[in-house]
């Protein structure tokens, strides 16, 4: 399932710039097949997205091709994300020697038992790990794991989540670090935390060149992780919060994220100059705080930037 750099694309593309609504929260069936050894985790408030133009021009650039297979493949099946998804999450997490993959996970009422049903009369055969009934969608796999809650992805991701459920693996309350971030964020339409090792890896792509100086390889290993939260209620809204060790770190951290402003403030178009205009960085004890906020017409025109395309590959 090829999803694995656009979660970080709305993180990626703010901070290269710099370099409404209400969530529901993960439900009890969602948070059991987030393994512990969770990457990132991403959630969109679906109700939210659907009701607001800039939210929706974003969704659109940003939904990868399998992605709208599945989509269509769901609507061929009686399940209508337009109508039936209230929240849609994806969870990246690694396994060992595997790497790390990625699933999906949709929450909403569910026509359920009309979609078995269908599934019967066309006689699609599902494919059983333990008790989970995991039917082909779109090029992917999909199975309930209650009436109101999908996971889907391909077949290692699928096991390696189902694992997680079934109690062979530690699950995400085992990570108090990502369930951390996760408590002050996830009030928000749009949601992501980061663990250490993906927080390291996004600075050092977003920071650009700033991220050459010898400082970024300094305070790296002392970032701990990250989160954001967008909204979209009266224009755009972005606030992220990388967490450090300690002040200094985060006012290193800081400096090199101002450069990094400044660095793409040389190459930026009016449109890209303008955003630039409306970053503000900032540390506050031991976390970097980076805040970004435009109308809804300038955003929508951010999003088909040329720096927005390449941020999106």
């Amino acid at each position: 399932m090829r999803v694995s750099v656009r979660p970080f694309v709305v993180v990626s593309l703010v901070c290269l710039l710099a370099s409404s609504g209400w969530s529901l929260p993960m439900g009890t069936a969602a948070r059991s097949v987030v393994p512990m050894d969770v990457q990132q985790i991403i959630s969109v408030d679906y109700r939210a997205v659907h009701n607001s133009p800039p939210a929706m021009a974003l969704r659109n650039k940003l939904l990868p091709e399998n992605l709208k297979a599945f989509e269509t493949a769901l609507k061929g099946a009686g399940i209508d994300p337009d109508r039936d998804l209230d929240q849609l999450t994806f969870v990246s997490f690694r396994i060992p020697k595997q790497g790390v993959k990625i699933v999906g996970v949709g929450q909403g009422p569910f026509p359920m038992k009309a979609f078995l049903k269908k599934m019967t009369k066309d006689k699609v055969r599902p494919m059983k790990i333990r008790e989970a009934l995991l039917y082909p969608m779109g090029g992917m796999q999909m199975t309930f794991l209650d009436d109101s809650t999908i996971l889907f992805g391909d077949n290692s991701a699928m096991h390696g989540a189902l694992d997680a459920r079934d109690g062979l693996s530690q699950r995400l309350d085992s990570n108090p670090q990502v369930s951390d971030l996760m408590s002050s964020v996830d009030s928000n339409p749009i949601w992501s935390v980061l663990d250490q090792e993906g927080t390291q890896n996004m600075m050092r792509s977003t920071l650009g060149d700033a991220a050459k100086l010898a400082d970024y390889e300094t305070v790296k290993k002392r970032l701990l992780g990250s989160r954001y939260g967008m909204e979209f209620g009266s224009g755009v809204d972005f606030n992220m919060d990388v967490v450090t060790s300690d002040s200094i770190t985060a006012a290193t951290l800081s400096a090199l994220m101002k450069a990094g402003v400044t660095y793409k403030k040389m190459t930026a178009t009016a449109i890209e100059k303008s955003a630039l205009d409306n970053v503000t960085v900032s540390s506050e004890s031991s976390n970097l705080t980076l805040k970004f906020k435009t109308d809804e017409k300038k955003f929508e025109s951010l999003v088909e930037s040329e720096l927005f395309a390449s941020v999106a590959r």
